[in-house]
């Protein structure tokens, strides 16, 4: 169906656009985007959209579906339909799968279930080693013949530099990023949450910063040696922060992203939303809170705020949910006991926009970072997805900038409930959600 969305005000960076105006859509391609056509449309069906704000629908690098092999946490349906809820319209899965996403037969599972799902656009990313057991390489070109966009062991860091080195070398032949989880084993081992004051208090073994941070510098000389694309998964420390920004200086394929939760919660959330000036002993009932422990861990306000201040200069390129969906037994028991992942898909978007009604970055910078950021470590052939421009997917996303609303993981549509965010009130809603020119969610 051909319709008109009026009066919203758009925001497109790719094309420097923000306006209030119209966006006309015909046969799911954008046809139109520009001040207001009038109101005589008789022939085409109008969605009023004053008051909202119309931009690219979002792209998420980062997010676990959990298909094949533990469809009890999430399925390709329940993720692709939380992910229109959120405004996400196209996102790259994780391939900690079972069996993992080594081969191009597990990859061709994937894409025809997310055919199957009709919500969002779905690209698998594939093992850097087989079995993410990082003794091996995997088939990298068959993995990329079969449609992967990305290369990942997620979750498992590609812990020897020689095969981190032959896999960046062997990637960037073929135009594609090494995404790292980038962790020092041997500095993390046994760590449940960021070392620091907190994890004093509660009594909780710690995960240093340096332990991100050396990896991070070591990936970053393995790139420079090969000239390989790399991407650095879930940011989180300013120091890894500051060696981004070093690497770029030099003039480095390096990209990073961070995810909502590392840019809006620090540790004092596992003393159960405390912060530094009302955490006390005995500690609050919310304390060792298990929706929280996450991987790298919620790091200090310090981190936090470098984090924050990366993302809005451009240093870190873009916003991943890193969406880790789990069942109740999974993060039942002890909070060591309790596997890491935020379900963040259906809460990503009210929690960024925190960061803008309170100044820290601007609404523009914000959309960019969700659109054509993430699109541009993809590569060219992505950024059709991440723009309204004439003639490319009207892939759309709408909302509301000024919405109230309270997180209830009841409503959500990711099998997923678990988030230290239920509860919490936000401004600033998705309304509705268009892939291909077809609405799949609207509020």
């Amino acid at each position: 169906m051909d319709f008109i969305i009026h009066n919203a005000r758009i925001i497109d960076p790719y094309q420097d656009v923000d306006l209030v105006g119209d966006i006309v859509v015909k046969d799911g391609l954008v046809d139109y985007v520009g001040h207001s056509l009038g109101e005589n449309h008789s022939d085409k069906r109008v969605i009023e959209a004053q008051g909202l704000i119309a931009s690219p629908g979002f792209v998420d690098l980062h997010c676990h579906l959990r298909d094949p092999g533990f469809e009890s946490k999430e399925t390709i349906v329940t993720g692709t339909k939380a992910a229109a809820k959120g405004g996400f319209t196209t996102i790259c899965c994780m391939p900690n799968t079972d069996p993992p996403m080594d081969t191009p037969a597990v990859v061709q599972y994937v894409k025809d279930q997310a055919k199957r799902a009709s919500q969002v656009r779905v690209f698998p990313v594939g093992c850097v080693t087989k079995a993410r057991e990082g003794k091996a390489l995997s088939d990298m070109y068959a993995l990329a013949q079969s449609g992967v966009v990305l290369y990942s062991d997620d979750g498992n860091p590609v812990y020897d530099p020689d095969i981190m080195r032959m896999a960046l070398a062997y990637a960037g032949d073929l135009g594609l990023s090494i995404s790292n989880h980038c962790e020092d084993q041997s500095l993390s081992r046994g760590g449940v949450m960021h070392e620091g004051d907190v994890s004093i208090r509660l009594g909780l073994p710690g995960i240093p910063s340096t332990a991100e941070e050396i990896m991070v510098a070591r990936d970053i000389a393995l790139a420079e040696s090969t000239g390989g694309l790399l991407h650095i998964a879930h940011i989180s420390t300013a120091g890894s922060v500051e060696l981004v920004k070093q690497a770029k200086d030099r003039g480095l394929n390096i990209t990073a992203e961070v995810t909502p939760h590392h840019l809006t919660m620090n540790d004092f959330w596992v003393a159960g939303k405390a912060t530094d000036e009302n955490i006390q002993d005995p500690l609050t009932s919310q304390a060792y809170d298990t929706n929280a422990r996450v991987y790298p861990p919620l790091r200090s306000a310090a981190d936090m705020n470098a984090v924050v201040e990366g993302l809005r200069t451009g240093i870190i390129d873009c916003v991943a949910t890193d969406h880790a969906p789990h069942d109740k037994i999974s993060k039942g028991g002890t909070y060591e006991e309790a596997e890491s992942g935020i379900s963040v898909l259906e809460t990503a978007f009210g929690s960024l926009m925190s960061l803008v009604n309170s100044g820290r970055i601007g609404l523009v910078e914000l959309i960019e970072r969700l659109t054509i950021g993430p699109a541009r470590v993809l590569g060219n052939d992505f950024l059709q997805f991440a723009s309204l421009k004439p003639g490319t997917p009207a892939d759309i996303v709408m909302f509301d900038p000024e919405k109230e609303w309270i997180v209830d993981t009841k409503e959500f549509l990711s099998k997923g409930k678990n988030t230290p965010l239920d509860g919490t009130k936000f401004n600033g809603k998705v309304v509705m959600t268009l892939v291909g020119g077809k609405i799949i969610w609207e509020e």
